[in-house]
Order: C-alpha cells, then sequence, then structure tokens
C-alpha cells in the first residue's frame, strides 16, 4: 500500500478526530461557563466566593467533558455527553435567573 493511499484511508479518522477535538473544545467550554453562571447563583456563600468556587469547579466539569467526549464510542454519543449537560444547565441557569427577578 502506497502512502497517498494509507492517507486516504485515514482521512475519515482525522475528520472524526477533529470532530471530536472541536467539540470537546467548544463545547466543553461552554458547557463550563454554563456551569461558572449557574453555580456562581446558587452556591450559598458571599458573591465573591461563590464565583471563585463556581470558576474552580468548572474546571473540573470541562476537564470531565473532554475526557467523555474521547472515550464515547462514535461522535454522536459525544454529542450528546455535551448536549445534556448543556440543557440541563441552561435550564437552571433561566429557573435561578427567572427566580431572581
Amino acid at each position: 500500500m502506497s502512502s497517498a493511499q494509507a492517507a486516504r484511508r485515514s482521512t475519515p479518522y482525522r475528520l472524526a478526530v477533529a470532530a471530536r477535538v472541536l467539540l470537546a473544545a467548544l463545547g466543553g467550554y461552554g458547557v463550563a461557563a454554563l456551569a461558572t453562571a449557574l453555580f456562581s447563583l446558587i452556591l450559598p456563600m458571599a458573591r465573591s466566593e461563590a464565583v471563585a468556587t463556581a470558576t474552580l469547579l468548572s474546571f473540573a466539569v470541562m476537564a470531565f467533558l473532554v475526557c467523555a467526549v474521547f472515550a464515547a464510542r462514535s461522535l454522536w454519543r459525544s454529542a450528546l455527553w455535551i448536549a445534556v449537560p448543556a440543557l440541563v444547565l441552561g435550564g437552571g441557569l433561566m429557573l435561578a435567573l427567572g427566580a431572581r427577578a
């Protein structure tokens, strides 16, 4: 097998890895931002301490999601690992902001 044939066969694999990298980086960042916003509103402590604690927790959330995206069997399952927490955290944030208004 020539190197050109090997490159053509590995193109779908490389695209799948690139998609997971983008999903982990951008989706993980988005979910971590939602987690930070929600936790900073609902943690029962002083505002500055709640924001600092929420920020630290968001690093753990992002690390977990990056691992989950690459551990999933398919790209669709990886997308679910990002979409489900984003929907849950987004809904919780809407509820928390609605309760504050």
